[in-house]
């Protein structure tokens, strides 16, 4: 990355909804078109000075294809703004970001709008391949005998469902879904299912208490989900009040329900959500007289074993870190997206250990440790949730603010992808 900054001027998100809750009847370029839109009129850009719109989605709808250019003109950009979707699985949120930090670099364009969506309770089913063929030989039949003939060619099993949501979760390479190479870390690096609940507990603690001290209200903005009765919602409806670790403990693994510990409520939450940001350069910023959130100075992706994706954040801050001469000591706060409780405390020991990386990068020295005080101070994705799209934007707009609320400098944003890669962001306070 080339030495100037890229200023994220301002960001906004929507609140994080349950999935099959509140945001059930919003499809995913709604929310998206509404929240960037009410970004738009409070910045002090106008629509017809964004080069182009760049959104983050994974579970592309079928009704809107190129997400990215139905939401922007839904949100009021011009015809003439082109718009591009990206997909790099959980880090689609920050591929936006770092595509139009790419596009800056090139002189391809000086202000773009990023962002991440997604509606994960609108993720279909999808008919298996015999109710497909049927369907398929019943349009080509010509007369009433051929359409009898198929119809009762029928079974029940045909109507067993592909759970989109499940399938979109599984690595097709490795084979596994998501949650049992959370299982595959828990192996390796001897984690207690005690652990990983105490791990949770502090994400909704830490969560309620940002949430009571209105941390939230700086940088989410309230949706209305039902225009006919006026409702709406202004919090992160998954964080978890009274949560003790004797009800975590009574939880059954999902993954592995024989052997395993990864439960429900130590993973993230599926949930329904949309962020966006404004970039620039920094000096076009300082041109226009303009005071960013925040800038991103550098990032990294890397890619390793699909078994064991969650490792991702310590691959890619270890090039990240290579790439700048920083060190963990540098960092004033980290954000690692907590896809499961197991994944993150794996991330941790592998941050601290010589062994780890001499194996894996032929460093003497570790990555270096977190403190723990400096890790999701306000929570994760276990008590905020995890809308795959969406939830790179989000770490991205949490920690500057963050920073900029503690009189902090430099942060580090990262998170693991599934297929096995990782990206680390390097963030910096105004």
């Amino acid at each position: 990355m080339k030495n100037e900054r890229i200023a994220i001027i301002s960001g906004l998100r929507t609140p994080m909804a349950k999935a099959g809750g509140k945001f059930k009847n919003l499809q995913a370029d709604t929310l998206g078109a509404r929240l960037i839109r009410e970004l738009m009129m409070s910045s002090p850009i106008d629509f017809d000075e964004v080069d182009e719109v760049i959104i983050g989605n994974v579970s592309q709808p079928i009704h809107a294809a190129n997400i990215a250019r139905v939401i922007s003109l839904r949100a009021g950009f011009p015809e003439s703004t082109p718009a591009m979707t990206v997909n790099r699985n959980c880090a689609s949120g920050m591929q936006s970001i770092t595509s139009a930090a790419a596009k800056i670099h090139a002189n391809e364009g000086k202000i773009y709008l990023c962002g991440g969506v997604e509606s994960m309770s609108n993720i279909p089913f999808i008919f298996n391949k015999n109710m497909t063929a049927l369907f398929t030989e019943l349009s080509k039949s010509k007369n009433y005998i051929d359409r009898l003939r198929t119809i009762f060619g029928f079974r029940p099993s045909y109507l067993k469902p592909i759970v989109g949501l499940m399938s979109g979760l599984t690595d097709p390479v490795s084979g596994l879904m998501m949650g049992s190479t959370a299982e595959i870390l828990v192996r390796d690096f001897g984690i207690s299912r005690a652990e990983q609940d105490e791990f949770s507990l502090n994400s909704h603690e830490k969560a309620l208490k940002a949430k009571n001290s209105a941390r939230f209200e700086q940088e989410s903005t309230a949706v209305v989900y039902d225009e006919i009765n006026g409702k709406f919602l202004d919090y992160d409806d998954g964080i978890r009040e009274g949560l003790s670790l004797e009800k975590l403990s009574l939880l059954k693994p999902f993954f592995d329900r024989k052997n395993g510990t990864v439960t429900a409520a130590n993973s993230s939450q599926v949930t329904d959500a949309a962020a966006a940001v404004i970039l620039m350069s920094e000096s076009e910023a300082k041109k226009r007289g303009l005071t960013p959130l925040g800038y991103l100075t550098d990032y990294s992706y890397k890619g390793l074993d699909p078994k064991r994706m969650g490792l991702g954040p310590v691959f890619a801050t270890h090039d990240l870190f290579a790439r700048t001469g920083l060190t963990m000591k540098d960092i004033d706060l980290v954000e690692i997206n907590e896809a499961f409780a197991s994944q993150v405390i794996a991330c941790l020991k592998a941050f601290k250990s010589k062994a780890f990386a001499k194996t894996h990068f032929g460093d003497a020295n570790a990555v270096g440790a977190i403190n723990p005080n400096i890790l999701n101070v306000n929570g994760g994705s276990i008590a905020l949730g995890h809308p795959v799209g969406m939830t790179g934007t989000r770490l991205v707009i949490t920690l500057l603010h963050e920073l900029k609320n503690r009189g902090l400098q430099k942060g580090l944003a990262t998170l693991c992808i599934g297929g096995g890669q990782g990206v680390a962001l390097l963030l910096e306070a105004e």
